[in-house]
């Protein structure tokens, strides 16, 4: 299981540093290309902090906790039953945080650009990471509802 993760995660991993390079390359700070007008639009904006701008300008503190989320996953994907759901959740945690991690590390700062107005209410701007990182999420959760780690397994014995 660990192979194909580390693969998949590699993948996603570089097409997440490939769209910030790309976008950070062509549009300028706070440069916006509207996409479906009054919906969706590609705008450049540097993300100092986490979702909802959680942690803003504590860039070492969430460095910090990205390293030690690598590591958790890391001993935690040993107890998860093998299947694609669970290599893909963890392929897509482990991908999506690296790219906003190594963004941190590199820049101080995360490269965001889908920028949505759903409703009258400007979400948050994200990027392919945090995509990443939630649908890791819900796989992973689905996974533990399934008893698909260990804990599962054991607790129905």
């Amino acid at each position: 299981m660990k192979k194909k993760i580390y693969i998949i995660s590699l993948i996603l991993f570089i097409f997440d540093l490939v769209t910030k390079l790309l976008v950070d390359k062509y549009l300028n700070l706070m440069e916006q290309i509207s996409i479906i007008p009054d919906f969706f639009s590609l705008t450049k904006v540097y993300n100092y902090g986490a979702s909802f701008n959680i942690l803003t300008n504590y860039s070492n503190i969430l460095i910090i906790i990205s390293i030690a989320m690598l590591i958790v996953l890391y001993i935690y994907q040993k107890s998860f039953k093998e299947n694609i759901r669970n290599i893909m959740a963890f392929s897509l945690l482990y991908g999506g945080i690296l790219g906003n991690l190594i963004n941190r590390i590199t820049y101080g700062y995360v490269i965001d650009f889908f920028d949505f107005l759903i409703f009258n209410y400007n979400y948050p701007v994200f990027n392919f990471a945090d995509i990443f990182i939630v649908y890791g999420i819900i796989l992973l959760v689905v996974g533990i509802f399934k008893k698909e780690d260990l804990h599962g397994y054991n607790s129905r014995k």
